[in-house]
């Protein structure tokens, strides 16, 4: 191989190989939450902001994936929110396939629905 493609091809590896994420508010009025999607792996993860006891700074709560968020086959996914104002969960979708799923915080962790069409 010739020595200038070399750093050329672990470049290129690199970068697809990098993680790419979308972020999306849960569509409930009262609740600061923020949902995470790996768009290559369709990983769920969410964040919120908390109150931190005698504190004037509050704290940065996650929620790593449970049950059905961890990642799936590789594909394009996405996150799309209902317009539901009391709706506290967000919609995964396969852009490839057309499946999806919810996904919500339950017990500390974020969960989704089996993928359905």
């Amino acid at each position: 191989m010739l020595r200038w493609m070399l750093p050329l091809l672990l470049a290129t590896t690199g970068a697809a190989q990098a993680a790419s994420y979308d972020f999306l508010a849960a569509p409930q009025v009262d609740l600061n939450r923020v949902y995470r999607i790996d768009k290559a792996t369709g990983e769920v993860g969410a964040c919120q902001y908390g109150l931190k006891d005698g504190g004037s700074v509050g704290v940065t709560l996650c929620y790593p994936p449970g049950e059905g968020a961890g990642a799936q086959p590789p594909s394009e996914y996405g996150l799309i929110a209902s317009r539901h104002e009391k709706e506290g969960g967000v919609f995964r979708v396969d852009q490839r396939t057309g499946a999806m799923s919810i996904c919500y915080v339950l017990n500390e962790t974020v969960v989704c629905t089996p993928q359905a069409k």
